[in-house]
């Protein structure tokens, strides 16, 4: 059963922040900067977080997975913004 997750992230180096960027890219949907949806079996997301760990600086970063509980019988997923209107972000996050 997959479960639908809220995943999101404070990185202090641009560097691991690409790497978590491009790690989450790979699991689910890029939402905002710092945050995605991602679908995922209990086997899958103990090996994201197994991947994330080794990127991570513990000290110093942190990653937030919120369980919105089973993704089957969901129906669609509804994104409702208060300011800029919420827009699909298909470009990759750009660290300057």
């Amino acid at each position: 059963m997959r479960n639908s997750f809220i995943v999101t992230y404070d990185i202090c180096e641009a560097k691991r922040l690409r790497l978590v960027f491009r790690t989450l890219k790979n699991w689910g949907n890029h939402l905002q900067y710092s945050v995605f949806e991602c679908q995922l079996t209990r086997t899958e997301r103990l090996q994201l977080k197994a991947d994330l760990k080794e990127i991570i600086h513990h000290d110093q970063d942190q990653v937030l997975f919120i369980d919105l509980g089973p993704s089957d019988g969901r129906g669609d997923r509804v994104i409702e913004a208060i300011g800029q209107a919420y827009t699909t972000v298909d470009a990759p996050c750009l660290i300057v």
